[in-house]
């Protein structure tokens, strides 16, 4: 799912996409996305019934390239130039994807898919204890110092501290936590290395994808055995969560934030938990106790508290009486994704 808007471009408009129209109000493509995204967790959760997890991120990075890759085909896009920007791409990729969605598809292996997705919603509050310490341009203030422990409260109280973490299953759980750090790790790394690439959001994208299946290829058959049954029910679920939750995902995350922008686009990340929390009693008949829900809000509350406001409206309304365009905001790599944070992408 988790998650991400593209990276910074050095002028305003010197490396987005045109804004397309698209016939689909852009709410009824906002929740066709929160679905996806948080159904992604149940999909990894039965992949993993049948498939080794290495081989459940193998296959959702490969339909997820194939659509990105058709994508760029009919946009004709440039893909990226310069052996430097592969280079971080490839840096990119395996701190934002391949480590991520491997170890989230391990994590629910013994946890939860609800609490995959719950755990996956840490991410911001990751990404601002990073963000204070790598990034000269973030500040600290009470409202997010004041997140960051309210999250912090709430991870306490859906992981169940004051019963001991009784039938916690701590691996599991350590595994979805770091897969959340990995995105916020991510982020920052692209926002140093990225910011200002002259290639489009799309093409970054697709490139980072491929270079993560391209690790996911070599690493795959080392560690695992080639299947030897190929059952529907999980194959599709594989094929689904690549196709639809780590490409057409994105594709319609970039439509939105051109449409109506990155502040409206990133609220799709708090609706993620609670869909996969939904989708997992659901669906999965997994249990669920009040501390979880209750937990989840919290989480969410000071992941929200977490986001700096300063570059949203305060900067649009400084901006409007100027005859210039004013340079596009920084923000963070999708590809991955379901970053999850502004825009997380392609959380899980």
């Amino acid at each position: 799912m988790t998650t991400a808007t593209p990276p910074r471009t050095g002028r305003a408009g010197s490396s987005a996409t045109p804004s397309r129209r698209t016939p689909i109000d852009w709410r009824i493509r906002f929740g066709v996305l929160s679905l996806i995204w948080g159904f992604s967790f149940l999909l990894i959760k039965v992949g993993t019934q049948s498939f080794a997890p290495f081989q459940v991120t193998f296959g959702r990075l490969f339909f997820g390239t194939a659509v990105l890759a058709v994508a760029i085909a009919v946009r004709r896009e440039r893909l990226p130039r310069g052996l430097r920007t592969w280079g971080h791409l490839t840096v990119a990729a395996f701190i934002l994807n391949a480590v991520p969605f491997s170890l989230f598809s391990y994590a629910e292996l013994t946890i939860p898919s609800t609490l995959a997705g719950i755990c996956n919603a840490t991410s911001p509050l990751w990404g601002m204890l990073l963000s204070l310490v790598a990034l000269s341009e973030d500040r600290p203030t009470r409202r997010r110092v004041g997140g960051l422990g309210l999250g912090f409260i709430g991870v306490l109280t859906v992981l169940g501290a004051w019963q001991g973490f009784s039938g916690l299953d701590f691996t599991g759980t350590a595994m979805a936590l770091l897969a959340s750090l990995s995105y916020a790790v991510g982020w920052v790394y692209v926002r140093r290395t990225l910011a200002g690439n002259g290639s489009s959001h799309l093409s970054l994208t697709g490139a980072q994808l491929f270079m993560a299946t391209l690790q996911l290829a070599v690493v795959t058959p080392l560690f695992t055995d080639l299947p030897t049954s190929f059952p529907v029910v999980p194959l599709l679920a594989v094929v689904a969560l690549g196709s639809l939750g780590t490409g057409l995902a994105l594709v319609i995350q970039f439509g939105l934030v051109a449409e109506v922008g990155p502040t409206t686009g990133q609220m799709v990340t708090y609706f993620v938990p609670v869909i996969a929390t939904a989708a997992g009693v659901a669906v999965l008949n997994e249990p669920l106790h009040w501390n979880t829900p209750v937990g989840a809000v919290i989480v969410l509350v000071g992941a929200a508290l977490t986001q700096n406001r300063s570059s949203g409206s305060r900067t649009a309304r400084k901006s409007e009486p100027e005859p210039k365009p004013t340079p596009t905001p920084a923000t963070r790599s999708p590809a991955l994704a379901s970053t999850p944070a502004p825009l997380t992408a392609d959380q899980p």
